[in-house]
């Protein structure tokens, strides 16, 4: 079940890579006494390991654990480490080696899987950054081609992929996004995830004039404060974002999935920082019509 405590519509998540010292049932079951709408789950060694034995019927359990608690899902495939212990988001989309992209796109596909036994609205990914052997050029096509199985497998599924632009990374911003969307045909399932701090970080346009351009795409946003120019996943009020009129913007757009809180280097303080995040964007979501 979904709960609808924001005049707004807007549905309010938190990411349990923010919560990594928390073992998953207690991580939901801090939500929901929170009042959260649901979870950015982050398949990952301590929470649902996408790699391990019995991934079945963990999922089984995990889902089971969702509806008790009354929480919607996105998956998230954000793991720094879930593939390769020595290499931060390795291997990715667009590295040299074909049977390392490869890697990455099962881990793709098993999370399109997971996502949809658990009744998820959206599985989120990103690029990759561009290796140091490989012109643009090659690594588009690169990401092209090690995201067709993974789009097949979502469309079969009915679940969205929704790629993140990401500072540092091959698809880095909106326009790079709309790109790689005309490469493959503009494909149904292909989708968008906001990160509404990397608008303010990278963006030339506002994070309001982002949300209103990626609105047509959108399927899964992730938020929290950040600075221009400096990619740091921030509480809220500690960075620059005028938020109010951000969740306005998003509201009046008719956006329906989960909006998520994302402070992943905060996990230290993560049931504090989960319980004052949804304060904040409670009040801050107030003055947002409804749709």
């Amino acid at each position: 079940m979904s709960r609808t405590h924001h005049p707004s519509g807007l549905r309010f998540g938190y990411g349990t890579n923010g919560l990594t010292d928390l073992r998953l049932p207690d991580a939901l079951a801090l939500l929901a006494d929170l009042g959260y709408d649901g979870v950015g789950l982050t398949l990952d060694h301590m929470h649902l390991d996408p790699v391990g034995p019995g991934l079945a019927e963990r999922t089984r359990q995990t889902a089971a654990l969702l509806a008790r608690h009354g929480l919607d899902v996105a998956v998230e495939t954000g793991a720094r480490y879930v593939l390769d212990p020595r290499r931060k988001h390795g291997p990715s989309l667009v590295d040299p080696d074909p049977a390392d992209r490869a890697a990455r796109a099962d881990l793709l596909v098993t999370a399109v899987r997971v996502a949809a036994d658990l009744g998820a609205r959206a599985v989120h990914c990103f690029s990759g950054t561009t290796p140091p052997e490989a012109d643009r050029a090659t690594a588009w096509q690169r990401l092209a081609h090690s995201l067709t199985p993974v789009l097949e497998a979502a469309a079969s599924a009915g679940v969205p992929l929704a790629i993140e632009p990401e500072p540092g990374h091959l698809l880095a911003t909106l326009d790079d996004f709309h790109h790689l969307r005309t490469l493959l045909g503009d494909p149904e399932p292909l989708g968008l995830t906001l990160d509404i701090g990397h608008c303010q970080c990278l963006e030339e346009r506002t994070p309001v004039e982002c949300v209103r351009a990626a609105a047509p795409w959108l399927r899964h946003v992730q938020i929290e404060d950040m600075r221009r120019g400096v990619h740091e996943h921030l509480p809220f009020g500690d960075g620059e974002i005028d938020f109010p009129p951000v969740l306005d913007a998003l509201a009046a757009t008719g956006y329906r999935g989960l909006t998520v809180v994302e402070l992943p280097r905060h996990s230290h303080a993560g049931p504090e920082l989960a319980r004052t995040s949804i304060e904040f964007l409670r009040a801050s979501a107030k003055g947002a019509p409804a749709c």
